[in-house]
């Protein structure tokens, strides 16, 4: 249950992976891994010349592919939306229309338990053991020793933001304002 909610806070970047789904001329959508908890970057590969190109799409809402007049209209795909069911879909729009290879995307994925029986360890990394300990004896407590979780979930509330705020990506990020307007007259 505790790695359940993790998975729910957030991008834990030890679960992130790159799917890839090849694509059907004519076919919208498409079944998604079940243990996809979000898509993150998403693009499709397009074959041209006897090289690949990647271009990125963008997602939306259900409400807004809903509002689209023609969903089989083919072409380049643009957006495509994620239908976070028990059995994921994801509906690309234009639908693709041969020119594409497949769909890749970035996805965050459930944390794997663990199976002690079998020897497997919890799938953490080493900064987030604290984290763990802290948070499994507070869920303990609440069942076996209700007066001790007062004590214990500070501990576990800080030893979490002490492991997330180390679980981010190191790339620079610029941003400069634009200092002319964007359309000249």
């Amino acid at each position: 249950m505790m790695l359940g909610r993790w998975s729910s806070q957030g991008v834990n970047l030890w679960t992130v992976d790159l799917q890839t789904i090849p694509l059907v001329q004519g076919t919208a959508t498409y079944d998604v891994e079940p243990n996809t908890i979000v898509m993150l970057d998403s693009y499709v590969v397009q074959n041209s010349g006897g090289s690949a190109i990647n271009r990125l799409i963008l997602p939306i809402s259900r409400s807004e592919y809903a509002s689209y007049p023609n969903p089989t209209q083919q072409g380049f795909p643009t957006t495509y939306w994620f239908d976070r069911l028990i059995s994921p879909t994801v509906t690309l729009w234009p639908v693709p229309d041969g020119t594409q290879s497949s769909f890749k995307y970035y996805r965050v994925r459930q944390i794997q338990d663990s199976n002690f029986t079998a020897g497997q360890q919890i799938e953490i990394p080493y900064y987030f053991l604290e984290a763990f300990a802290y948070g499994l004896a507070q869920r303990l407590a609440m069942i076996w020793s209700p007066d001790k979780v007062a004590m214990l979930k500070p501990l576990a509330d800080e030893s979490y933001s002490i492991a997330a705020a180390q679980n981010v990506e190191t790339a620079q990020q610029y941003i400069s304002p634009m200092v002319s307007g964007y359309f000249r007259p």
